[in-house]
């Protein structure tokens, strides 16, 4: 096993070795995607990274396709943004 730091937390395995800030750049990609998300559909923060944009719910067992380290991405938020004011302006 490792042993890490707060300063650097998961990758205190990787020591002095690559420079300070790539090291805090993959430790915040890690963290991302080993994090546990909410689940859009039973709304229990069960989402958790199978592979590659694949989020499976540990509760419901909702499969859903997502960013690379996070279940939604900023683009995707935007584009949902957008199609629920066109929404509202047609129920208007």
């Amino acid at each position: 096993m490792f042993s890490h730091t707060k300063k650097v937390g998961p990758t205190g395995r990787f020591g002095p070795r690559y420079g300070l800030k790539i090291r805090v750049r993959v430790r915040d990609v890690e963290v991302k995607a080993k994090k546990k998300y909410k689940c859009p559909v039973c709304g229990f923060p069960k989402l958790k990274r199978v592979s590659t944009s694949i989020w499976v719910c540990g509760k419901c067992g909702a499969k859903i396709a997502g960013g690379a380290y996070t279940p939604e991405t900023g683009a995707g938020k935007a584009v949902m943004k957008a199609i629920r004011r066109i929404v509202e302006r047609k129920e208007e």
